[in-house]
């Protein structure tokens, strides 16, 4: 064995979401709600990378992510690649790639969109994947992806 090497015990079942950017870390563990979760979380912070140079990772044992959880995750960290683990083996690996329209998980910045005003979930479209950019479906106003503040959830 490698003595430079960092070993990360394997998981049996759950998943795995790598090619975290280190920046990005803190955000999708507290999006994720990481710390109430009761099973095994191994955190791995400014690993080496190949692809990237510095990366994170997280391990999360037995536990396996919605859609929604999926595309809130797409927001804060496009472009992370998940890993669902089964008996040790990776039986699926994703990319993560962010939907064409945001239901219920990005506020609009317009304090007068009536999402701002009433009790309904936002809806946003994404208009330019590549540079970021989403546009509320009510008012129209765009904003830019890393300008983005998420829906709290007692707004949902």
């Amino acid at each position: 064995m490698n003595k430079e090497e960092l070993k990360v015990s394997a998981i049996q079942n759950g998943t795995v979401i790598d090619h975290i950017p280190s920046s990005k870390l803190l955000a999708v563990v507290a999006l994720l709600h990481l710390e109430n979760i009761k099973t095994p979380v191994t955190v791995g912070y400014n690993l080496k990378s190949k692809k990237m140079g510095k990366k994170s990772l997280i391990k999360i044992a037995d536990r396996y992510f919605t859609d929604e959880e999926i595309n809130q995750l797409s927001v804060v960290s496009p472009n992370v690649t998940l890993c669902i683990i089964k008996d040790y083996d990776v039986v699926e690996k994703k990319q993560v790639q962010m939907p064409d329209s945001l239901h219920g998980i990005v506020q609009c910045p317009n304090p007068k969109c009536i999402t701002n005003n009433e009790p309904m979930k936002t809806i946003f479209h994404v208009i330019n994947k590549e540079k970021g950019v989403l546009k509320c479906h009510y008012c129209e106003k765009e904003e830019k992806l890393e300008k983005a503040r998420l829906v709290s959830p007692s707004n949902v």
